[in-house]
């Protein structure tokens, strides 16, 4: 019995760790974003800042030098523009949402942080994709 018991609390506790995530193809993120309002003239950017960051993966999370995280598709910054537990930030939004497979959210604040910031806010666009032209993709 006490065996059963702690099998399903296991079982449990993993399914409440588990967190939703997608993989985009490359064509299937430029045809989200299109589909999230980003302008077309921009998407290419978008998707190599995406690709640079994330890997095109909805659930990434890197731990920063500052303490802070690095989350999700657009690898948002923990410190400034979320917060873990409830609404904040300045996205005003929960860090865990910026992890799942729901990216409106996320799109919402990326487009925050670059109204703020322009790409330069991410280090991977100024690395992988600054010196670009950046089209498109053609899919």
């Amino acid at each position: 019995m006490n065996t059963a018991i702690l099998c399903c609390l296991i079982a449990l506790g993993v399914g409440i760790a588990e967190v939703d995530a997608k993989v985009f193809t490359r064509c299937g993120l430029t045809q989200e974003l299109l589909n999230l309002g980003f302008s077309r003239s921009l998407v290419g950017n978008w998707v190599c800042l995406i690709e640079s960051e994330s890997g095109r993966d909805t659930s990434k999370e890197i731990v920063k030098a500052n303490g802070g995280k690095a989350l999700g598709l657009f690898q948002i910054n923990s410190k400034d523009w979320c917060k873990y537990g409830s609404p904040g930030g300045k996205c005003n939004m929960k860090c865990e949402d910026l992890i799942n497979e729901n990216v409106r959210d996320d799109a919402m604040c990326a487009k925050k942080v670059e109204r703020e910031t322009g790409f330069q806010g991410w280090q991977g666009w100024v690395r992988s994709c600054s010196r670009r032209t950046l089209a498109l993709p053609s899919c």
